[in-house]
């Protein structure tokens, strides 16, 4: 079952803590002429990315789990998300947030998840909302960039169509493709058993997480996420530990999969 918004982790909680705050610097500046701040600067040598989607998204705090990559290689990254449960790209354009996140601006990459897509129709929207989305994103001087994921567990022999859904909304921005579903494909290739499902058959483990984390941590830094550490601290204190095995044969898997499927 997907988590209410009360349930929310930490990273999807930022986005309702960020309206918050910005209404209220909204109103100081209206009552006094004073200015709302600009986006921080990008880290010198490092990356400012913002994540756009679902519980595929904040399910274990995927994109602290990026970040907390990025730091461990020596990286530097700052991640913000809009993810909400039950969202299309479609329904975060109306929604609102996502668009008022993207124009603050000072992103590198704005990378985009819905559903797996599988389906004609909601291939049709995938692409047709993915292209929305990306003239905002360039508007901004940030590339956009699709995060693919992976249809339920019942649903394995959709995964050619979810793959090729999102990498034709990739082709279609001139975006990056993050082939996270394929290094869960190539997980199971080398290990039919590795616990990527959680309990309902579509929300990733712990250990689902950290595979597409890799996937995504590696396209945007184009390297290779092979010798990164199997145990995290992800920025809110929350520890990630994977089996040292089980964290190298993903960390081979998503080396394979972006080496295959990735677009750069």
């Amino acid at each position: 079952m997907t988590p209410t918004r009360k349930n929310l982790p930490s990273a999807a909680r930022v986005v309702s803590r960020f309206a918050l705050i910005l209404s209220l610097l909204l109103s100081f500046a209206g009552r006094s002429g004073a200015q709302v701040e600009a986006a921080r600067p990008i880290p010198p040598g490092g990356l400012r990315v913002l994540f756009l989607g679902n519980s595929l998204t904040y399910t274990n705090d995927l994109p602290l789990i990026v970040q907390a990559l990025a730091r461990a290689s020596g990286e530097e990254l700052e991640v913000e998300s809009v993810a909400l449960p039950n969202v299309s790209l479609q329904d975060l354009w109306f929604e609102g947030q996502a668009l008022d996140a993207i124009a603050r601006g000072g992103w590198n990459f704005v990378v985009m998840q819905q559903g797996p897509s599988s389906l004609p129709e909601s291939r049709v929207d995938l692409r047709k909302w993915t292209k929305k989305f990306a003239g905002r994103i360039r508007e901004v001087g940030a590339r956009p960039a699709l995060y693919m994921v992976w249809p339920s567990s019942d649903r394995l022999s959709f995964f050619d169509a979810v793959s090729e859904s999102y990498t034709l909304a990739a082709i279609d921005v001139r975006g990056m493709l993050c082939p996270a579903g394929e290094a869960w494909r190539a997980a199971w290739r080398r290990d039919p058993n590795a616990p990527l499902y959680g309990p309902d058959g579509f929300h990733p483990t712990q250990a689902g997480s950290y595979a597409a984390a890799l996937s995504i941590y590696g396209m945007l830094f184009q390297r290779s996420p092979q010798g990164l550490p199997a145990r995290l601290e992800l920025a809110d204190g929350q520890l990630l530990r994977i089996p040292r095995p089980l964290a190298k044969l993903l960390q081979d898997a998503a080396a394979e999969a972006n080496q295959r499927f990735g677009r750069p």
